[in-house]
């Protein structure tokens, strides 16, 4: 399975970086591919270098304005330059089965709600976790509730996210979505 991972680039403090090493560590296992914004720096490479470390396959979308401080990869792996934001995050959905929403900021939101309302409106089937780590998303799921509750969502909200409190359960229902258990 192609996995796009959505997350920082920034260096981040343990209780984020441990559960994004334990996830690119079970997806390297699985033998699972990451999909991701091809960046060697911060959270991103900390993902990458354990999915590569792991055995999984690594699949990076840099984009212009970033291409210098994107991951060197050799065959199988693979490393495309996006001219914007918006090819970038095509090319992310295009090559991926599956996305997982990982801590984040602004770039990482825009990423999410993205593929989230594309799901809403039935344009994607692709299943969506957000790794709620360390509750970084406690208040964003509390907010969707409160869109399903005033009917601000077509769809339930179990149908659109599925929030994983652990990089086991994440992995999991992918596989599971996947029929791969």
């Amino acid at each position: 399975m192609n996995i796009c991972v959505f997350l920082s680039a920034a260096d981040l403090d343990d209780r984020y970086t441990g559960p994004a090493r334990e996830f690119a560590e079970l997806l390297g296992r699985g033998g699972h591919t990451l999909v991701w914004g091809g960046s060697e720096s911060g959270l991103m490479k900390v993902v990458a270098d354990a999915v590569h470390e792991s055995g999984g396959g690594l699949v990076g979308v840099s984009v212009e304005f970033l291409a210098a401080k994107a991951r060197a990869v050799t065959a199988p792996d693979e490393m495309v330059v996006a001219a914007d934001l918006a090819e970038r995050k095509r090319l992310l959905m295009e090559k991926a089965d599956a996305v997982v929403v990982m801590v984040g900021g602004t770039g990482t939101l825009d990423e999410a709600t993205e593929i989230l309302e594309l799901k809403k409106h039935g344009k994607t089937d692709k299943p969506i976790v957000l790794l709620n780590s360390a509750g970084f998303y406690d208040g964003l799921k509390e907010q969707f509730r409160r869109m399903e509750d005033e009917g601000f969502l077509p769809i339930p909200l179990a149908d659109l996210v599925f929030f994983a409190e652990e990089p086991v359960g994440a992995l999991a229902y992918l596989e599971e979505s996947f029929g791969q258990q």
